[in-house]
């Protein structure tokens, strides 16, 4: 068997820990839901996410790598962020879900454009559905309109929550990882440029949602 591609193997296993890492979070957050309706929203958010890390996992064997070693030089940054932005609430939680989830499917889909057409196709896959962030969005605008003082409140719960992410994201697209850093420059991704995508991108779903920039 040839050797795998690092640059592929090292994307991969980027991905497969943000999957592994969004279903504990997914499935720990459905119990903050004020009802059995929106826990299994949840629930069917964090059931995808494991599924989703199945297909990257395989993927990543059948290059003749392994999942755990290739996800290991990410465990930090991505651990670091989910720590840092625990949610407190159902609302907390949702707001992640739309804001966190949408950064990191921008970030990779930036990125991917350096892939073959079958793995290119196989991280377009895992992104997540957009009907979750639908969900998630009308979460938000229910409780704004419920009770307008909340719009204060989970803007700066989502200021800060994109400010974790683009830190993290800064600290995997500079780290001293030779084979993704190539891959980045295949894929023609200027990264400065990149940042201001998904900071411009961030703020066209917070009016979306209600939200204050």
């Amino acid at each position: 068997m040839s050797a795998p591609d690092p640059a592929l193997v090292d994307l991969l296993g980027l991905v497969a820990y943000g999957e592994l890492l969004a279903f504990d979070r997914l499935a720990a957050d459905a119990r903050l839901a004020p009802d059995l309706r929106r826990r299994a929203a949840l629930s069917e958010m964090a059931a995808a996410e494991i599924a989703h890390y199945r297909w990257i996992a395989d993927r990543i064997t059948a290059l003749g790598a392994t999942p755990d070693e290739a996800m290991a030089p990410y465990v930090e940054a991505l651990r670091a962020f989910h720590d840092s932005t625990e949610p407190k609430d159902w609302l907390e939680a949702v707001t992640k879900a739309y804001v966190g989830d949408a950064i990191s499917d921008d970030f990779l889909r930036g990125i991917a454009g350096g892939l073959d057409g079958p793995d290119r196709r196989l991280i377009l896959d895992v992104l997540h559905d957009t009907r979750y962030a639908e969900f998630a969005a009308t979460e938000i605008r229910a409780a704004i309109e419920a009770d307008p003082r909340v719009a204060n409140r989970l803007s700066m719960w989502a200021r800060r929550l994109v400010g974790e992410a683009l830190s993290q994201a800064g600290r995997v697209a500079a780290a001293d990882r030779g084979a993704l850093t190539g891959l980045i420059s295949r894929a023609g991704v200027d990264v400065p440029s990149l940042f201001r995508q998904l900071t411009d991108a961030h703020t066209a779903r917070m009016t979306a949602a209600g939200l204050n920039n």
